[in-house]
């Protein structure tokens, strides 16, 4: 004996605009939920230290007066690194360390200023732009941007000629 199908749904079919539709993705307002909220509606976002590490070493970069990064013997292996063929050159997080949580990152950023520059005020111009750039990018909330000032750039230190040779 089969019985006719008299379930009734629970939920109505979802109506424009109604904010309990499943799927919808706006709040009461109308406006769109943070990204706290988000985490919570559709999955979760998960970006990993490597990534924080780069963005930071390139929105670091990107400010004049900074001559390199890192520690100098984190600089030496970088520079033996660009010297073997086939490498893929200088890392981009060389001398950027981060911690990462789940809605918030601290970075530690060791540089290399070049003489004459206010190192006060691009110290404060790297901590905008690299706490811009990683919150912008990744939605993390930077407590927090540590500058180490490992060492000053000397113009004309790079340049030195080389040794003549002892042999013709």
């Amino acid at each position: 004996m089969t019985q006719p199908n008299s379930a009734i749904s629970a939920r109505p079919a979802s109506v424009p605009g109604d904010v309990s539709a499943p799927g919808n993705d706006r709040t009461s307002s109308g406006d769109r939920p943070s990204n706290g909220d988000r985490a919570s509606t559709g999955g979760k976002v998960t970006v990993a230290q490597g990534v924080v590490q780069k963005i930071a070493g390139i929105a670091c970069r990107e400010i004049s007066g900074v001559h390199a990064m890192g520690a100098s013997t984190s600089r030496a292996f970088g520079a033996v690194r660009e010297r073997i063929p086939g490498s893929s050159g200088p890392s981009v997080a060389q001398g950027v360390g981060v911690e990462v949580g789940e809605t918030e990152a601290a970075i530690d950023l060791d540089i290399v200023v070049e003489y004459g520059v206010s190192i006060a005020d691009l110290g404060r111009s790297i901590q905008r732009n690299v706490k811009q750039a990683v919150e912008r990018m990744t939605g993390l909330g930077v407590v927090e941007v540590n500058i180490n000032v490992d060492d000053l750039y000397l113009p004309g230190e790079d340049d030195q000629p080389d040794a003549p040779s002892r042999v013709s």
